[in-house]
């Protein structure tokens, strides 16, 4: 048994010091960082990969907002895989492999597919995927009683406007208007369909946006995985929906198992951009650094919900766990960025988790109350509310458990939900708008960060960063005090 000298602090224990500044106006600082060695993001910002947190709807907020959100993986592989297709769907000059139908099916095979993945028309294709025509809704809705498929129906492929994979976004913009169509099936030399060109995603496609993109103009989106060797079938239906990066998700990340399943997935995804954790010590980032990882996840307890330091004794105040993991990476000779999972309330805390070390943070339960966080609100006291759970929290485990069994979480018996030992707890949070509007604050308290530290960018602010330690009385002052808030 030791007692380590070194004090553990967490946000709430220190203030940033200020320092002299260039920093004119708050316009002129650069929020933009590294997620991995590959990905760059506009903001250092990422939903939590929590069932109450980031399915499509965050995640599409989040790109669209310069950050990032990840998937959770408490679904099946299929659900997941229609999550981050639809986030990779909602926005992109050229939309690959679309949705698709044969001339010869009944119309309410047509009707279906539309309703399913919630779109307005289908290209129609024969049997080698070759363009035959078009069907929207409005020829589904105006057809005759007489018209029983889809090739009755449809647009033939002599009246449809196509184009071919060289043709620029200014030329599509062109031919959209010109023939007042909606949509431009793209085809090779032979005819076979290789995508499809919508007005809205050309109307979308602002070369000055700050979104999250990826090479071909898709939004970004990042999905979780857990550390069976089973999931290498997960990740590798996710890497075939085009997600871009893998989130390692286990509570314990300084674990052989975890250890294990890195250099497993490095060595069948060797493209992959891979995320690990969650750690607290140097030890731990170094290790999943060096089995492969291209971003480490720091945070063992610190989150709203969780309750795992009181459930197992075991865990590092935050700010002090992203400081050793950043000195240990630097120790080692590793430059991996480092995502600060966790303890974020508010725009100060996000600047001092940067300070510290981190390159981005994760966000969970400020998002939960979001519109775009899953679920609907509820109305409790008068207040409109939403809510969040603790992924190790009772509910969330008894629906991993049915997940993984492939049944409904109300068939678990007594038995079952007995044996569960929860490490989070379930809660609500006030409904918050659109996650935008939190953004919005965050970045903003980001951009004021950064000017009082005299830094134009996150790695200025880290070399510049001084930290104070306060008492509670330091604390009280620092927010409103001996005034009526209105």
């Amino acid at each position: 048994m030791r007692i380590r000298a070194q004090k553990g602090l967490t946000f709430d224990d220190v203030l940033l010091v200020p320092k002299r500044s260039p920093v004119a106006s708050r316009r002129d600082v650069d929020t933009s960082t590294c997620l991995t060695g590959k990905v760059r993001l506009h903001i250092p910002i990422l939903s939590a990969n929590m069932d109450t947190v980031t399915e499509a709807a965050m995640a599409i907020a989040m790109a669209q907002a310069g950050g990032l959100g990840v998937i959770h993986r408490f679904m099946s592989v299929e659900q997941q895989v229609r999550q981050v297709r639809k986030v990779k769907r909602a926005q992109g000059f050229m939309v690959e492999n679309p949705y698709t139908v044969v001339a010869e099916a009944p119309i309410d095979d047509a009707r279906q597919i539309m309703e399913q993945h919630g779109v307005g028309g289908l290209i129609v294709i024969d049997g080698a995927n070759r363009l035959v025509g078009m069907i929207t809704r409005r020829d589904l809705l105006l057809a005759p009683p007489g018209v029983l498929t889809v090739r009755e129906a449809m647009t033939p492929a002599e009246r449809v406007v196509s184009v071919g994979p060289s043709v620029s976004s200014e030329q599509a913009r062109a031919l959209l208007y010109e023939h007042r169509v909606e949509k431009l099936p793209v085809v090779d030399k032979g005819g076979t369909v290789i995508g499809l060109i919508t007005s809205r995603d050309v109307a979308k496609s602002d070369p000055h946006s700050h979104a999250s993109v990826d090479d071909k103009g898709r939004l970004r989106v990042g999905a979780a995985i857990g550390v069976n060797h089973g999931e290498l079938d997960r990740t590798e239906a996710l890497l075939e929906a085009g997600v871009d990066v893998l989130v390692l998700d286990i509570a314990h990340g300084h674990a052989d198992h975890c250890v294990a399943m890195v250099k497993s997935l490095r060595r069948h995804f060797p493209d992959a951009q891979i995320v690990a954790g969650n750690v607290a010590t140097r030890e731990g980032a170094r290790e999943l650094a060096e089995a492969g990882a291209d971003a480490i996840k720091v945070g063992i307890g610190p989150g709203s919900i969780c309750t795992t330091r009181i459930v197992t004794g075991f865990g590092v105040p935050q700010l002090t766990a992203i400081m050793d993991a950043a000195a240990g990476l630097a120790e080692a000779g590793l430059e991996v960025p480092i995502i600060a999972d966790g303890g974020i309330k508010s725009s100060g805390d996000m600047v001092k988790a940067l300070a510290a070390g981190a390159d981005t943070v994760m966000i969970g339960s400020l998002f939960a109350g979001c519109e775009e966080a899953p679920g609907a609100p509820v109305i409790r006291d008068g207040r409109k509310v939403k809510v969040v759970r603790g992924m190790a929290s009772l509910g969330a485990a008894m629906g991993r458990r049915a997940t993984e069994k492939g049944m409904d979480e109300s068939a678990e018996d007594q038995e079952d939900w007995d044996k569960v030992v929860p490490e989070g707890v379930e809660a609500v949070v006030p409904y918050r708008g659109h996650v935008a509007e939190i953004l919005y604050q965050l970045v903003g308290g980001l951009r004021s960060g950064l000017s009082y530290g005299g830094a134009c960018t996150i790695k200025d602010l880290q070399r510049n960063a001084e930290f104070i330690e306060i008492t509670a009385a330091g604390v009280r002052e620092s927010g409103s005090h001996d005034v009526r808030k209105l």
